[in-house]
C-alpha cells in the first residue's frame, strides 16, 4: 500500500510517501528564514510558502520514490490543528489530488500523527503512555488504540517548546530557540540558578511553565547585557528544572497507572529533540522497567512522515474521511474517532 502525506500545520511543508512500513521518500521545506527576522511564524507568510511549495515538493518527492501519482493507494493530508491558512493548503491540495485520481482520502489530526509516530520505527502494543511535547501542546496520552485515546495530563498555560522558545528570546538567541538552548546547556552550570520545578509533586499530573519563564526573565532583566557563561548558566539551570519537573510529572502518571499494564513510554513532538530530556526521561524509564521509545529527531519535527504514518495505520482499519472534511484550527485528541 502506497500512502501520500502531506503536512503544512505549521512552517514546514513535507510530502512524504511509504509502502507499508517503509519510508521510500520524503521532502521537507522549512520557513524558518522566512520567519527569522520576525522572531516567530507569521501565518500569512507561512500559507503562502506552502502554496508555492506543495506542488513542487510533490514532484520532487514522486520522482525520488520512482513511482507516478496512478500508483498512489491513499491520501491522506494535515486535517488540524494549527495556523488554519497553512492546514487549509495542505487539506485542500490532498483532497483535490484523492477527488482526482479517485483515491480513499484521510485527514489527519496533527497530534495523533505525533503521537503515532514512535509505533513508525517500532511496533509498540496498546495500550501505552505517550508524552507529548510541542511548541503548542504538552500532555500524557493514554493510547489505547487508533482512535482511541485519553489525555491524562496537560499543561494549565504555556507549553513546553513554546517556554523553550520563549525563554530563548529573553536570552537573544536565534529563532528557533528551543534546539538553541539545548545546544548553550551543554556549556553551562545547571545549579547556578535555582529555578522553579512547578507542579511537582502535585497529585494531579499537570504541567505549568508560565512561572518558570517569569523566574528566567526575572534573571535576564537583571542586567543590560548578559556574557556567554550567563547565558549558557541560565539554559543548563532552565533545563535542569524543566527536566526534574517533567520527571517528577512522569513518575506520577506511571504511578497512576500500574494497574494498566502498559507496554511502554513514548516520547513525541518536537521537544522530543531534545538531548538532555530524551536521556532522562530513557533513565527514568530503565528504573521504572518499562520500555521507553522515542523517534530519531528529524522525525520528531512537523514531517509528512508522521502524516503518512498516520495514513497508513487508519488505513489497514479502512478510518477513511470523506470530501466533506474540513479545516479546524484546535481540537481536543479524544475527540478523534
Amino acid at each position: 500500500m502506497y500512502v501520500l502525506g502531506i503536512e503544512s500545520s505549521c512552517d514546514e511543508t513535507g510530502i512524504a510517501i511509504l509502502k507499508d512500513r517503509r519510508l521510500i521518500a520524503h521532502t521537507l521545506f522549512t520557513q524558518i528564514d522566512l520567519h527569522q527576522i520576525y522572531g516567530g511564524v507569521v501565518p500569512e507568510i507561512a500559507s503562502r510558502a506552502h502554496i508555492e511549495k506543495v506542488d513542487i515538493l510533490l514532484k520532487q518527492t514522486l520522482e525520488d520514490a520512482h513511482i507516478s501519482l496512478s500508483d498512489l493507494d491513499v491520501i491522506a493530508a494535515v486535517q488540524g490543528p494549527g495556523l488554519i491558512g497553512g492546514v487549509n493548503v495542505g487539506l485542500t491540495f490532498g483532497k483535490a489530488l484523492a477527488y482526482a485520481l479517485d483515491k480513499p482520502f484521510i485527514g489527519i489530526n496533527h497530534l495523533e500523527a505525533h503521537a503515532l509516530m514512535p509505533r513508525f520505527e517500532n511496533e509498540i502494543p496498546f495500550p501505552h503512555l505517550v508524552f507529548l511535547a510541542s511548541g503548542g501542546h504538552t500532555q500524557f496520552i493514554l493510547m489505547n488504540g487508533i482512535g482511541d485515546y485519553k489525555i491524562l495530563g496537560t499543561t494549565l498555560d504555556d507549553a513546553l517548546g513554546e517556554a523553550f522558545d520563549k525563554v530563548a528570546k529573553l536570552l537573544n538567541l536565534p529563532y528557533p530557540g528551543g534546539p538553541e538552548v539545548d545546544k548553550n546547556a551543554k556549556f553551562g552550570d545547571k545549579t547556578k540558578y535555582n529555578f522553579p520545578r512547578p507542579m511537582k509533586g502535585k497529585i494531579e499530573p499537570n504541567f505549568s511553565f508560565s512561572g518558570l519563564k517569569s523566574a528566567v526573565r526575572r534573571i535576564a532583566q537583571e542586567k543590560e547585557s548578559l556574557s556567554e557563561t550567563e547565558i549558557n548558566d541560565i539554559c543548563a539551570s532552565f533545563q535542569e528544572a524543566v527536566c526534574e519537573t517533567v520527571e517528577d510529572r512522569l513518575e506520577t502518571v506511571l504511578q497512576q497507572t500500574k494497574n494498566l499494564k502498559l507496554n511502554g513510554v513514548a516520547f513525541a513532538g518536537g521537544v522530543a529533540r531534545n538531548t538532555f530530556l530524551r536521556e532522562r526521561l530513557k533513565t527514568l524509564c530503565a528504573k521504572e522497567k518499562i520500555p521507553f521509545f522515542v523517534p530519531t529527531p528529524s522525525l520528531c519535527v512537523d514531517n509528512g512522515v508522521m502524516i503518512a504514518w498516520a495514513g497508513y495505520e487508519r488505513a489497514r482499519l479502512k478510518k477513511f474521511s470523506d470530501m466533506s472534511a474540513t479545516a479546524y484550527p484546535r481540537k481536543n485528541l479524544e475527540e478523534i474517532k
